[in-house]
């Protein structure tokens, strides 16, 4: 394994609000992480500033060594928690429009995981469910030969059987050297994926550990240990 991602005295403020304090964070490549919090403490805010969407106030992050910009963002594959996708097109045309656009997409694996999850690459993205259009999105972020994928609430809003259909399409559609950083509160629904754990909250870490370290130093799962230290 080598490093993948590193965050140096990472901070962010929004005028009189530090949504990140003083981050120190090294994450290694081929491993499954989850980025573990409540609402507002900091989960997005870090994954924006991986994908270069909000600029540091203080400190670095580093992927593969370099800063932060063009060059990263050719290998940095990034699931949103808003959908994005323009509704008026059909599936095939979003297909069509990121196999333009990046590199390391693969067209064929796309269509490969359109018709595990029978969806129809006819179909126009507004006449979707929305579980479905989840699906899309996520086909479409691991469609490419990225070395980190980021998720962002993958999971949230959709129904069980929906969570297990993209839990499902994440594990099994990634390469061994990539790694994947999940953000989201819906532990129970992701903890048998996970190789390492994050705690954050109102924007510092609170842990960051392996999630067998912590199933057998606290003797709990990892949901039940979140609701511990998470507990009002």
């Amino acid at each position: 394994m080598s490093t993948l991602l590193e965050c140096r005295k990472l901070t962010k403020r929004f005028k009189e609000k530090e949504a990140l304090k003083q981050i120190d964070l090294k994450l290694e490549s081929g491993r499954i992480i989850g980025v573990l919090g409540p609402n507002g403490s900091g989960k997005t805010t870090l994954i924006k500033l991986i994908n270069g969407l909000l600029v540091p106030t203080e400190g670095e992050i580093l992927f593969c060594g370099g800063a932060i910009g063009v060059e990263s963002k050719k290998h940095i594959s990034y699931l949103p928690d808003q959908t994005y996708l323009n509704m008026e097109h059909k599936v095939k045309d979003t297909i069509a429009f990121f196999e333009d656009f990046y590199e390391d997409f693969e067209k064929e694996r796309a269509y490969d995981m359109l018709d595990k999850l029978h969806i129809h690459a006819d179909d126009r993205l507004k006449t979707l469910s929305k579980g479905t259009k989840e699906k899309v999105q996520l086909v479409l972020v691991m469609s490419r030969r990225a070395k980190l994928y980021v998720l962002d609430e993958p999971i949230a809003g959709v129904d069980p059987a929906v969570r297990d259909y993209i839990l499902n399409t994440i594990i099994t559609n990634y390469d061994s050297e990539a790694s994947i950083l999940i953000a989201t509160h819906l532990i129970a629904d992701i903890e048998n994926i996970l190789d390492e754990a994050v705690f954050i909250r109102e924007g510092q870490i609170m842990l960051h550990a392996s999630a067998e370290d912590i199933r057998m130093k606290e003797g709990m799962s990892i949901d039940a240990y979140f609701r511990e230290v998470f507990k009002c």
